[in-house]
């Protein structure tokens, strides 16, 4: 069960390292205001870059998705109580992003940013790219929320079996045992006899004559 848990945060916490690299784009136009055309230009030519990236990178990540999903689904066949609770809510989450990303995110990418038309950074953003553009960010930024969430919901478990664990080591006494064991006991003491004395040896005297 460690083992799983364990592969399974892995690739979440790489998924949401490799969200975190689209900072670049999304910090110039989610987090910066006003919004320049430069900084639309800068965030269009970043996903540009990704729209044309060499196809075995994307095999790579679908290989990594892929085994973190597989992971999560074994661990719920347990049907435990702790692992419907926080694995089903860990699921709900790593398949919100990964909806997310594959229905919305790439395919935005791929149509809209494939080819960029000639520029220079001081040129007026297109208006049809600039809605788009604003939009990536924001469902970067609900992708890494999800996943930060199914982070915590592991952590969360990890923190309940060890607390079921520690309650596990506490041994239950019947309190009739219990009284039974806190009464003085009647068993004589037997202490060490005092010699008689009668029966003391006393050294023989023997007298000599002259």
């Amino acid at each position: 069960m460690g083992v799983r848990a364990a592969v399974f945060v892995c690739v979440s916490s790489f998924l949401l390292g490799a969200l975190f690299t689209h900072w670049i784009a999304d910090s110039l136009t989610l987090w910066k205001s006003p919004v320049t055309d430069e900084h639309l230009w800068t965030a269009a030519a970043y996903y540009h870059i990704l729209a044309n990236g060499p196809s075995e990178l994307r095999y790579f990540f679908a290989a990594v998705i892929a085994l973190g999903g597989v992971t999560i689904l074994w661990s719920l066949n347990d049907l435990r109580a702790g692992n419907i609770m926080f694995d089903g809510g860990s699921i709900f989450l790593f398949g919100t992003t990964l909806v997310m990303y594959l229905n919305t995110v790439l395919p935005t990418i791929f149509s809209q940013f494939s080819t960029l038309p000639a520029h220079e950074l001081k040129d007026a953003f297109p208006p049809s790219l600039r809605a788009t553009t604003l939009d990536l960010a924001s469902n970067h930024l609900v992708c890494s929320v999800a996943l930060t969430g199914v982070i915590a919901l592991q952590a969360g478990r990890f923190f309940a079996e060890k607390a079921d664990e520690d309650d596990g080591e506490y041994v239950m006494v019947d309190s009739a045992d219990a009284e039974e064991s806190s009464r003085p006991s009647t068993v004589p003491v037997s202490r060490a006899k005092t010699p008689d004395h009668d029966h003391i040896v006393r050294p023989l005297r023997v007298e000599t004559t002259d």
